[in-house]
């Protein structure tokens, strides 16, 4: 008699957790107060085999939808990137992400680290750390301090 092993439901510890989740939309919440720039989630970029950002940020003069065709991965880069990390990520694979962005032509990748409150800001020029405080990278600015010490 052959028997199939069905795969078990577990939960998957690359899901993102509340704290990722939270600081995603506090920091989108601050971003959307800035008419000058689209705020996108989830968007994957045409880089290596698709990079998928937690918030890619443009100019609103670049982002023009097509309703009919959609696009999948996009070439054209933003000028922010945001990545949350979350518990089930390695911070070291985050950061080399970033890295990887920046040579593609990405300004600027803010990756935050909730547990220590850091914000680690990187661009052609290097890294930068910042904690629970306001960032600002090409003219966008967002106040951690805000989302980090909201009780």
């Amino acid at each position: 008699m052959l028997y199939l092993e069905l795969p078990v439901n577990k939960p998957s510890t690359e899901m993102p957790s509340l704290n990722h989740s939270y600081i995603c939309s506090r920091t989108l919440r601050q971003l959307f107060e800035n008419e000058n720039i689209e705020a996108l989630t989830e968007l994957t970029l045409d880089i290596d085999n698709g990079l998928t950002p937690n918030i890619c940020v443009y100019p609103v003069e670049v982002i023009h939808p097509n309703f009919s065709r959609d696009i999948t991965k996009l070439q054209k880069m933003p000028i922010l990137s945001i990545e949350v990390i979350s518990t089930s990520q390695n911070i070291q694979d985050i950061l080399e992400k970033s890295e990887r962005m920046v040579k593609a032509g990405i300004k600027a990748v803010w990756t935050i680290e909730p547990y220590t409150r850091a914000i680690f800001v990187t661009n052609a020029q290097g890294e930068n750390i910042f904690y629970s405080q306001a960032v600002e990278s090409e003219g966008i600015r967002v106040d951690f301090e805000k989302i980090f010490n909201r009780q």
